[in-house]
Parts: C-alpha cells; structure tokens; sequence
C-alpha cells in the first residue's frame, strides 16, 4: 500500500542514507539492549521455576532476534527460544510462558514510556494514541481481573524483581529510541529530539503488531502516518523507517554466530522448591 501511495523513492533514498557510522552504533546499542532482555528474560523464567544462565539467554535471545528480522511474524524467533527452553527445562508450557512474560513486561513498560511523550507528541496525534493506550491498558485489565491463574502467575514471574525488570525494560527501549533517533538524523530528519523521541516510542509500539514480513509492514506504515501527522511528510517516516530496519536488522547479524550453540544446563525447581540442573542442547 505504501508503496503504491508513494512509490518506491522513500524505500531507495532510506537504503541510499544508511552508512557504516550508523550501523556501528546500532551494533553497540543492539548488544547493551539484547544483555538487558537477556537479564529479564532470565529473572521472569527464574520466577515460573525454570531459570537460565545469563550467558544462555543471552545466546538464545541474540538468535532469536535474528530469527524475529528475518522470517514472517516478527515473533518466529521468540516462540522458538520459548519452545527450546522448554523442551530443554522438561517444562515445555513454563518454557514458553517465560517468553510471552518477558516480552510482556518489555512492552507494558514501553507502553508507559509512550503515555509519558504523548505531551511531546503533535496535536493531531494525541487523541488517538491516548485512545490506543487505553484500549491496551483496559485489555490488560480486564484479563488480569478476569483470569485469577494469569495473575498469580504474573505475580509469580515477576515476583521481588520486578523493579529490576522495569529498570532493564526502560534502557532496552532507550536503546532501540536511541538507534531510531540515529535513523531519523541519518535520513536529514531535523527539530527537537524531544518530538524525534516520542515519535519514535510511538513507531517503535507499532512495530511490536505481528504482522508483518521479516520485520517490515506495521512499522513503516506507523511511521508514514505519525510523520505526515507531525508535519514531517509521510515520506520522510518511510524513509526513517527503512533506515531504522536496515540498523536493526544489521545489528541482530551476530546472533548467525549462535544459530547453533552448546549444551547448557538449567535450573528447574524441584517438588521442595529448590534447584535441579537438568542439562539440554540449545542449538537451533
């Protein structure tokens, strides 16, 4: 649709503007924030009694990144980490439980984030974004309210770290800002950083919808109409948003070095509460 409203220039000039300084610092950002979701993902399962290394999850998270950018869904490689673990642990539903709270929590923490800039964002956009926040939120609600077990199990995986997982969940979303902010002075975008900022809490929200291809559809349509919303032009959002997709998908390379990786052993929590190693494979 993009494409043919406005042809394919955006898509060229985006890949034309990215240069090496850019995908350097996605790089370096892309292996802080990956080391953050690593930790959380780490202190949730821990929490539903099917606790990993940090150096495991972090393998296993870098991979699965790779997997997210690179095949349909966006998700492809959060359900195989979630599968493995499991299968791994001999408790495949906490297994993959531990994945859907760990990406919960990253993005009810960038929800936050989002309400916070939305005094930072256009007129135009306000009133719907608040809108969509609330629906999210409301949704979030009524199924915590509604279904006694998810919440105790919200509880569960959170638990005593939560304050560590809000902290690590808000430097993972600074991360990714930072790297859209990259992308948008990369594509000759100007204006305060503050407007850049929330525009790109409110793209990068867009992009978390699993629909699109190998990484590409939600988010360069978000971007299109939050641009032209802001008087930026929806081709310059497009431009942005190719830009930020070439950073991203060049920083999540380094988990090729991990598709296949050694055994490692993780702690199950045994009848009496406490840990039992149980060691399993987690090549892909």
């Amino acid at each position: 649709m993009l494409v043919l409203r406005l042809g394919a220039r955006p898509f060229l000039d985006g890949l034309a503007r990215t240069d090496p300084r850019a995908i350097a610092f996605a790089l370096a950002v892309t292996a802080l924030t990956t080391a953050c979701c690593a930790r959380r993902w780490s202190l949730v399962a821990d929490g539903l009694g099917v606790g990993l290394p940090f150096a495991a999850a972090y393998r296993t998270c870098y991979r699965a990144q790779v997997l997210n950018a690179t095949l349909p869904g966006g998700v492809a490689g959060d359900l195989h980490r979630g599968y493995r673990h499991g299968r791994d642990t001999g408790a495949l539903g906490r297994g993959l439980r531990s994945v859907v709270w760990d990406r919960a929590s990253g993005q009810a923490v960038q929800v936050a984030l989002a309400a916070a800039a939305v005094p930072l964002l256009p007129g135009a956009l306000r009133g719907w974004v608040l809108g969509a926040l609330a629906v999210i939120v409301l949704g979030a609600g009524i199924v915590l309210v509604a279904f006694p077990a998810v919440r105790r199990e919200a509880v569960a995986a959170l638990g005593r770290g939560w304050p560590e997982v809000v902290l690590l969940s808000a430097v993972a979303a600074g991360g990714h800002v930072a790297v859209f902010v990259v992308a948008a002075r990369t594509a000759g975008v100007g204006g305060p950083m503050s407007r850049l900022v929330a525009l790109a809490l409110l793209v990068l929200l867009a992009s978390a919808i699993p629909l699109g291809i190998a990484g590409w559809g939600p988010r360069e349509g978000a971007a299109a109409g939050a641009f032209a919303s802001a008087g930026l032009g929806a081709t310059v959002g497009v431009e942005v948003a190719v830009v930020y997709g070439v950073l991203s998908l060049a920083a999540t390379l380094p988990g090729l070095l991990v598709l296949r990786s050694p055994r490692a052993s993780y702690p199950v929590r045994t009848a009496r509460g406490g840990p039992a190693w149980v060691s399993g494979p987690t090549s892909s």
